[in-house]
């Protein structure tokens, strides 16, 4: 479950977020179970941050840093992660149902039974990543990925 001080360092907004992990770089927040629906979290620095089971349903996550973030079993509908950092990061089981993936790096990201129905995958970037089991159902896309997905646009 989420420390309550890492939550009460968030909602105090990104910048102050960012300024906080920077004074504390050994410290690996835990918001795991988080209830981070619609929060604005553009460009917050969240690598190694485990959000298990976080729900951030329409949160905005554009241009975050979430490299080795636990995003496993986390609802991620409709949420915008345009141009996040999600190398390394742990998404198994994931809903990114509907969402905003364009420009997004999920290399080396583990993707497996996450479920990505309708999300928007134009420049995604997915160099070595784990899509085992995933849901790829209407997918936007370039035609560079389908060596990932396989047919056309």
């Amino acid at each position: 479950m989420a420390r309550q001080e890492h939550l009460y360092v968030l909602k105090q907004g990104t910048n102050y977020w960012n300024q906080w992990r920077q004074a504390n770089p050994k410290i690996q927040p835990d918001l795991s179970k988080a209830n981070l629906s619609r929060v604005d979290l553009k460009g917050a620095n969240l690598s190694q941050v485990n959000l298990s089971f976080a729900n951030l349903i329409s949160a905005n996550l554009e241009g975050a840093n979430l490299k080795d973030a636990n995003l496993s079993i986390s609802i991620l509908r409709s949420a915008n992660l345009t141009a996040a950092d999600l190398s390394n990061a742990n998404l198994t089981g994931a809903d990114v149902t509907d969402a905003d993936l364009r420009q997004a790096n999920f290399s080396f990201a583990n993707l497996q039974a996450a479920n990505l129905t309708r999300a928007d995958m134009r420049e995604t970037i997915l160099d070595a990543a784990n899509l085992d089991g995933a849901i790829l159902d209407n997918v936007k896309r370039r035609s560079g990925l389908r060596r990932i997905f396989g047919g056309g646009d």
